[in-house]
Parts: C-alpha cells; sequence; structure tokens
C-alpha cells in the first residue's frame, strides 16, 4: 500500500511540483489550498504525513499544525520561506517533525520526508516490538513503557507522542548517563535525520512541561554537554 502525503500550500504550481516529485517516488499525494480544507482532509484522506505551508488563507498553517496535534500523531514537515529561529522554533514547539526553508532542493524534500516516515512509528507496531524486549524504567511516581507506549505519572496515564515518550524512556532507561544532543539524534530520530539539534532541546522542553523533577528523580540540563536523567540512589 502507497503511504499518503498530503500537500497543503496555497501556490498551486509549488503543490502540484511537489505532488510530482513524491508521485515519482511512489507515494500518493492530495493536495489542498487553505487551511480549513487541510483540516478536513487529514480526517478524509488519513495521510501518513503532511507537508504544511504557514502562509494559508483563513486558518494559517501555525493553526493547523496545533490542532493537528490536538488531534493526533501524523508527522508533519513546515514548508515555509520564513527561515528566522523564532519561526522554527515555533513550529517545532507546535508540534511540527521538521523545518524546510523554501525555496528547497528536490532532492533534501525527498530525503526529510523518508527521514521522518522511516523514524515515525505506528502504535500498532512499536508496540508489536516493544512486547518481545518488555521495556519498562521504572521510578517513584514514574512509569515508562515501550510495552503499550504509554506514561504513567503520579498515577494519572500522559497523551504523549512517540519521540517524546522514546525520549524520555532512553534517558530514564540508562539514569546518570550524559548524552549531548547529537547522540540523542542519533538514537531516538535515526543516523540519516537531517534536522538540526535544536529538535532535541524542544522534545526535552515538551517533557518538562509534563513532568515535574522529583526528589528521587529529574530530567536535567548538563550545561554545555546534553541532557541525563538525574537518579538519586534512594530511587534504586
Amino acid at each position: 500500500m502507497k503511504q499518503r502525503i498530503l500537500i497543503v500550500d496555497d501556490d498551486q504550481h509549488i503543490a502540484e511540483l511537489i505532488s510530482l516529485y513524491l508521485i515519482r517516488e511512489c507515494y500518493e499525494t492530495k493536495m489542498v489550498h487553505d487551511g480549513e480544507s487541510a483540516l478536513a482532509a487529514v480526517k478524509t484522506f488519513k495521510p501518513h504525513l503532511i507537508l504544511l505551508d504557514l502562509m494559508l488563507p483563513g486558518i494559517d498553517g501555525y493553526q493547523v499544525c496545533r490542532q493537528v496535534r490536538q488531534e493526533q500523531e501524523t508527522p508533519i514537515i513546515i514548508l515555509s520561506a520564513k527561515g528566522e529561529v523564532f519561526d522554527k522554533v515555533l513550529g517545532l514547539e507546535l508540534g511540527a517533525d521538521d523545518y524546510i526553508i523554501k525555496p528547497f532542493d528536490s532532492k533534501e524534500l525527498i530525503a526529510r520526508v523518508k527521514a521522518v516516515l522511516r523514524r515515525f512509528k505506528e502504535p500498532s507496531a512499536a508496540n508489536q516490538t516493544a512486547e518481545v524486549s518488555g521495556q519498562v524504567a521504572e521510578y517513584p511516581d514514574l512509569s515508562v513503557s515501550l510495552t503499550n507506549y504509554s506514561v504513567v505519572y503520579k498515577g494519572k496515564t500522559l497523551d504523549m507522542p512517540p519521540k517524546e515518550l522514546e525520549l524520555l524512556y532512553f534517558l530514564a532507561s540508562q539514569p546518570n548517563q550524559v548524552f549531548t544532543r547529537e547522540q540523542l539524534l542519533d538514537h531516538i530520530w535515526g543516523y540519516e535525520y537531517v534536522g538540526d539539534t535544536r529538535t532535541v532541546d524542544v522534545h526535552i522542553k515538551r517533557l518538562r512541561e509534563k513532568i515535574k523533577d522529583h526528589p528521587n528523580w529529574s530530567l536535567s540540563t548538563v550545561w554545555g554537554i546534553g541532557y541525563k536523567f538525574d537518579v538519586r540512589k534512594s530511587s534504586f
């Protein structure tokens, strides 16, 4: 079955060009040109990936990204002429998986599409792999499980995107070990990931918003190096 990609761009020429590139790579595509149509197409077309322009008539790309992320974990790549750091960070904080600046090379676009699709795990497939290994990291008031892709914090199950959960599990399963941003990119997103290390910072920020430091453990920054899951001896 072909993977479905939704192209959201108000410039019909650009959308058609992107569609042509993707069809050559054997993807199925659908083009829409405004935010309202994009939200409708997400429900009817059920894409495996969304290529999303920011400057859209009516509902803009930021709002589309925010609303999609509230309802599901379909990976999103933002395509935008806005190249400022602020715009990139905002896009990532809203839940985008990658950010490509226009104009872009067709080979780079295809490489990033393949990289995002490759590293995105459908929950069912991820669970089947995890059931074999039974991977669970447990601490007082925190349990991170790859068996069913769940996080239980202070007795409550948290909604968490796959990459956030995998990042938290990776750090929690190797307590007190420091990892650089590059190492975390390699382990969680894969060696072929073409984004930058700011992706790690954004995901760490999201985790800290959901999980606060505990007397026995904390998600710590090692300044100038990276991050670690800091665990006190009493919690082992």
